[in-house]
């Protein structure tokens, strides 16, 4: 199963994984990271920006989660957009090695092939940031995704579009499509991270990590993968049936270990 780490803050859980992709990135100066957008994952980053101080981050590659489909690159919400403002300029990135997948209308159709291809020719993720959806999806992978997809183009549920509309004027103006990397591409990452804060998420993170692996959530796919690492906060991991096996496994875990 995975690794389940309960943290008191998002601050704590920052600092925890900054720290692991540092040690990554030590090791592996052209590590690939997998990069999720939104709101969970901004701790990591923002702890990032001290502890890359005096490392080498040129060679480092990077692949987005996903993108909307049919919005302007340029557009402050696109996630190309959102990499580039928190990820790639913070921490002083190579712009060119940082991908997002294309959603412009025009080649559409074959945009999700041509980014699995650009995956597996960059030699896989070794690191991928993972959040989660109320619904229990992980990246856009909404409940019903097979296990087995690939990077492809999916609609969004109303909750999904709704929890997103905060980044826009209106749920109107959220897309209603988007490309996303499938359950199968995220599950070859070599090692998987997964974040989630507050109440909100309490159920569908005791789903993901102690309920049956189904597709109807998506998130519980992290329980077929060797690598995974969830790390969670006091109100996230509230519905956690195991929570106190959790804190005594880590507090007895060989420090040489990592997560």
């Amino acid at each position: 199963m995975a690794e389940i780490i309960i943290v008191p803050s998002k601050a704590e859980a920052g600092a925890l994984v900054a720290d692991e992709i540092v040690r990554l990135i030590r090791a592996t100066p052209d590590a690939v990271l997998g990069l999720a957008t939104g709101s969970t994952p901004v701790p990591v980053y923002e702890a990032l920006r001290s502890r890359l101080e005096g490392v080498d981050v040129s060679r480092v590659r990077g692949f987005a989660l996903d993108e909307y489909v049919g919005i302007d690159p340029a557009h402050p919400e696109s996630y190309r957009s959102v990499i580039t403002r928190e990820v790639v300029e913070p921490l002083g990135l190579t712009p060119e090695l940082i991908h997002t997948p294309n959603g412009a209308l025009e080649g559409i159709e074959h945009a999700g092939e041509d980014y699995e291809e650009a995956i597996l020719a960059a030699g896989g993720i070794d690191l991928q940031i993972l959040g989660i959806g109320t619904s229990g999806h992980i990246g856009f992978n909404e409940p019903g995704s097979s296990f087995a997809s690939h990077t492809r183009v999916k609609t969004l549920i109303e909750q999904t579009r709704k929890d997103n509309s905060i980044y826009f004027d209106s749920i109107d103006d959220v897309p209603m499509h988007c490309i996303t990397q499938g359950l199968g591409t995220i599950l070859r990452a070599r090692h998987l991270v997964l974040l989630a804060f507050g109440e909100g998420k309490a159920a569908a993170v005791a789903g993901a990590v102690e309920g049956p692996v189904t597709a109807s959530l998506p998130g519980s796919a992290i329980q077929l993968h060797p690598h995974a690492t969830v790390v969670v906060d006091e109100a996230a991991a509230s519905q956690l049936a195991s929570a106190d096996y959790y804190r005594y496994a880590l507090a007895n875990k060989p420090a040489w270990q990592g997560i």
